[in-house]
């Protein structure tokens, strides 16, 4: 039997696979949390993250967004694989770019950064909005492949909910394995990451060390793009 109760003038249905919300109109109300983006989400873990379904699809070619939004070339999948203040404009006013975003060939879902220092909600914060605009840009017919970021354990939590089992995943290696203590929190939460959703692909920004790679399953495809910046470099010399 589902149980009701009120969150923000909302009414919340809460069965045992998934919450399903029902918004109370609000006039006069500025949607200062962009709830528009749930609105038609399911959601998972006692968080609440926003479940971005799982696709069947090969990203050829990575373009980032801040280049995207001018480019003539579409025939491409738009990633958030650099600094924040480059896409946060996305969080900021979705419907802007939901017309651009729709001339590609897909998404992978905004990284918005999880560093370590970070107060643990703050951490929980951005993956929430990775999840649920992801979810926001597949309900509106575009196809998108969810980012995972971790950092130590206390993200392990929550950095994979709002992924189904078997999806293709992006992860950002670029400025995440730099020394030791760095390398050795991302291989602990890649394996973790790949044991929990047992993705069948994943989509690399940056380098695949071999030392880290070489240790996932065989069945899972691996998709590596050289970072901007890396190809930037070979380009010079």
């Amino acid at each position: 039997m589902s149980n009701v109760c009120f969150y923000l003038g909302e009414v919340i249905m809460l069965s045992e696979n998934k919450t399903i919300k029902s918004n109370v109109v609000r006039n006069g109300c500025k949607d200062t949390f962009k709830t528009f983006l749930i609105e038609d989400a399911t959601f998972d873990g006692s968080l609440e993250i926003p479940t971005i379904k799982k696709e069947s699809v090969e990203p050829n070619v990575l373009i980032p967004f801040s280049k995207c939004i001018r480019s003539s070339n579409n025939n491409c999948w738009v990633h958030f694989y650099e600094d924040d203040v480059m896409f946060e404009r996305i969080w900021n006013n979705p419907k802007k770019y939901l017309n651009i975003l729709k001339k590609y060939n897909g998404v992978i879902s905004p990284d918005f950064s999880i560093y370590r220092d970070f107060p643990l909600v703050m951490q929980q914060w951005n993956t929430y909005r990775s999840r649920a605009i992801g979810s926001w840009l597949q309900q509106n017919g575009i196809r998108v492949i969810p980012n995972v970021r971790f950092g130590d354990k206390r993200t392990y939590s929550f950095c994979c909910l709002g992924i189904e089992k078997g999806s293709i995943i992006g992860i950002g290696t670029h400025g995440t394995i730099k020394n030791k203590l760095d390398r050795e929190l991302f291989e602990e939460g890649l394996m973790y990451v790949v044991n929990k959703i047992k993705p069948s692909g994943i989509v690399v920004y940056g380098s695949t060390p071999k030392d880290i790679f070489d240790k996932l399953p065989h069945e899972i495809k691996i998709y590596q793009f050289d970072s901007d910046f890396y190809s930037s470099r070979k380009e010079a010399q």
